[in-house]
């Protein structure tokens, strides 16, 4: 049966024209393709679907670049001026701002002043104060986090001062201080003293070991 006739117009469901693009698109590849073997003919294609999806087809042994240079020779059409002058624009606007650029940066150091009037010469005044300004705050910020942090190493050093003193000042009225033997250490020598009190209490609670200071107690033991 013959394939009946297929109304050309927009397919409004996007899944059924994302097919049919594609479809035709490889079935016109396909053709251009054959016209380069069988004619030895020159083609170039460029398509972009309705997501604005490049797709292109162009003959063996050439470039895109190619046929539009050939295609401005025979129709005597300038493909890139247009854009060579667009370029050339955005070129001239760009060493423009290039120019202004160096210009300010030379006034800011005290040149190029003379070619000023007075009206500007009190506008680029008023801006260099502000950004005096700006940066002395920025100074005394940075100046102010460092005092802060000097004055918290500097209380730290006066705590672990304060705490070795404490430390001599025990050990200088106590020559038994922190007396740990063999090698043991004094977390485990504490919890030794206090279960020997504890003990001690309980199986002679006589007025003479209770008024025995816990002290008195421990440091005999210990030197035994």
């Amino acid at each position: 049966m013959a394939r009946g006739k297929i109304q050309i117009k927009r397919i409004e469901n996007q899944t059924n024209r994302q097919v049919t693009y594609s479809k035709r698109r490889n079935g016109l590849f396909k053709k251009a393709h054959e016209l380069t073997v069988l004619c030895d003919a020159r083609v170039s294609i460029i398509m972009f679907s309705s997501s604005n999806k490049l797709h292109e087809f162009i003959s063996p042994n050439t470039t895109t670049k190619e046929i539009i240079d050939l295609y401005q020779t025979v129709s005597d059409v300038d493909v890139w001026s247009a854009h060579y002058e667009r370029m050339q624009e955005t070129k001239r606007k760009l060493l423009e701002t290039n120019r202004n650029l160096r210009t300010q940066i030379k006034q800011r150091l005290g040149e190029c002043l003379d070619e000023l009037d007075i009206q500007e010469l009190r506008s680029l005044e008023e801006e260099m104060e502000n950004t005096f300004k700006l940066v002395r705050e920025r100074k005394f910020k940075s100046l102010g986090n460092q005092i802060e942090t000097t004055k918290k190493k500097n209380k730290s050093q006066q705590d672990i001062q304060k705490n070795l003193i404490h430390e001599l000042e025990l050990r200088a009225e106590d020559p038994h201080y922190g007396l740990v033997e063999n090698g043991g250490d004094y977390d485990s020598v504490l919890g030794y003293q206090l279960r020997f009190h504890q003990n001690h209490h309980h199986h002679y609670p006589n007025h003479a070991l209770h008024a025995a200071s816990a002290s008195d107690i421990i440091t005999f033991h210990l030197l035994e």
